[in-house]
């Protein structure tokens, strides 16, 4: 199909987004832009959260590494349901008891100032890295099925992109984003659906042929059973667990989504709603990964992991289908960066400048010091989008977790530190804690051949950089007083 032609279906749809954004951003305000004004809609919020937690990745990594680790990916996804569960009833009560606009506020409820600003920092820090690497993954695409061609240089695609996105977010924050990533979402699924009825149709398998195929060729693989690999079982499941319950529970994109909602019973039927469709969802990913892999050798297609999907669609499949696969790639595209510096800017704004504790500034000024920041965060991606270009790397689903491992660890520490114990920190060196354990992980991973023989650590990473910072921050730590735990409880 033409450039030209994708290319012009790709602004029609970004059209459609800004007429979302204009019917759902009029009058807004810092708390529209931040919770929503606590009015969303929690069946829209579950399903939109879906295309946030799947992002551009997931859409094109997760297939593509069905070659490699089979079903491999189930083994996290059953961690995930466990991680949910945790997460809506043991982390949404706390935030709706202390009425939270950002859930790093609780750190400094229980655990002091600089507790507080190590987890928003590190969130900070989480979100520019992992949103980045999932935005550069479907830009990239998009550069060499449109754009390369039509002489426009990756620098530019990637800043206009980014100007899209902070039109439509620029003005109603959180309150646009839950419709438009409701939008997204659905046309991400449709995309999903379609490649595998069609992938189907083309092999003229049904579902049952097909799964007997991929068995045969290991494709359908999904337990690991050698305890020292970095993908047993058991690691994978707990890790997919502590994954949600971090990237997900501890994360303010997410939660600032989640406690839009009214009441905490429709913030967890939100929740627990979430997992029923993500399980459906990535089941299905991992399915039109065999499709793919089944298709490649008939098609003649040699590229592997992330660029299998692309190019199957791009070079061996018809024109409507390439349309839907645009239009699914970009709605995985917007919503894990939309979310994302809005969330950033949320974070930024209230743990890091303080802003709604400020009474020097006035609403107007409040609003305009939100949108400079808001700024600075879109040109903080778009340099590191080209960063992750010039790194390159194959499969960028790796890459995420990875970051998440080292970015999310602290986090898991702090508030497990707070919940799992009544004990008050020594404020200074809670910094020295928090930022010395991912240090010790990358020492451990570099080092882990000479110190742990044959096992391999994989996802165990994120818990293991938890545990460190608890027991650190237990080392500088003193029994509370009781009268303090009463009010704090």
């Amino acid at each position: 199909m033409s450039p030209a032609l994708l290319f012009a279906i790709l602004i029609a749809y970004f059209v459609l987004l800004l007429g979302v954004a204009w019917a759902t951003s009029r009058n807004a305000t810092n708390d529209s832009f931040f919770i929503g004004n606590k009015s969303s809609n929690w069946m829209l919020v579950a399903f939109g959260m879906v295309g946030t937690t799947l992002s551009g990745a997931t859409f094109i990594s997760v297939p593509g590494a069905v070659g490699h680790d089979g079903f491999g990916y189930a083994q996290i996804l059953i961690g995930y349901v466990f991680g949910y569960i945790a997460v809506a009833f043991i982390l949404l009560p706390l935030y709706y008891r202390l009425k939270l606009t950002s859930i790093y506020h609780y750190l400094d409820v229980r655990l002091g100032r600089r507790a507080y600003q190590s987890g928003a920092g590190f969130f900070i820090l989480s979100r520019l890295l992992g949103a980045t690497a999932r935005l550069y993954l479907v830009v990239n695409i998009l550069q060499v099925i449109i754009l390369d061609s039509l002489g426009i240089p990756f620098w530019l695609t990637t800043l206009v992109i980014l100007g899209m996105i902070l039109v439509y977010t620029y003005q109603g924050g959180v309150k646009t984003i839950v419709w438009t990533d409701t939008l997204q979402t659905t046309c991400m699924l449709i995309g999903l659906v379609a490649c595998v009825v069609f992938l189907l149709n083309r092999l003229d398998l049904s579902v049952a042929e097909s799964l007997a195929q991929m068995d045969a060729r290991g494709l359908s693989t999904v337990f690991t059973t050698a305890v020292d690999s970095p993908s047993f079982y058991l690691k994978q499941i707990v890790a997919g667990a502590f994954i949600v319950l971090t990237m997900t529970g501890m994360d303010q994109e997410m939660m600032q989504k989640t406690i839009s909602v009214k009441t905490l019973a429709d913030s967890q039927k939100n929740l627990l709603s979430l997992t029923v469709i993500l399980v459906i969802v990535l089941s299905l990913f991992l399915f039109l990964g065999g499709l793919l892999h089944l298709y490649a050798p008939i098609a003649g297609v040699t590229a592997t992991g992330d660029k299998l999907f692309p190019a199957i669609v791009t070079g061996h499949l018809p024109a409507s289908v390439q349309i839907i696969f645009l239009i699914a790639l970009v709605s995985a595209l917007f919503p894990s960066a939309d979310g994302a510096i809005t969330a950033l800017t949320s974070t930024f704004c209230i743990d890091i400048l303080g802003i709604q504790r400020r009474a020097d500034l006035s609403e107007a000024q409040q609003v305009k010091l939100r949108q400079r920041v808001h700024l600075g965060f879109a040109a903080l991606f778009l340099a590191l989008v080209l960063v992750f270009k010039m790194i390159d790397n194959a499969s960028m689903i790796g890459v995420i977790l990875k970051i998440a491992a080292y970015t999310y660890g602290p986090l898991l520490g702090l508030f497990a530190f707070g919940i799992l114990t009544s004990r008050t920190l020594t404020d200074p060196l809670v910094p020295v804690v928090t930022i010395g354990a991912p240090l010790i992980c990358a020492l451990l991973e570099l080092n882990q051949a000479h110190l742990l023989g044959s096992y391999r650590l994989g996802l165990e990473l994120l818990m293991v950089n938890g545990i460190l910072v608890f027991a650190g921050l237990w080392a500088i730590s003193q029994p509370q007083k009781l009268d303090v735990v009463a009010a704090t409880a």
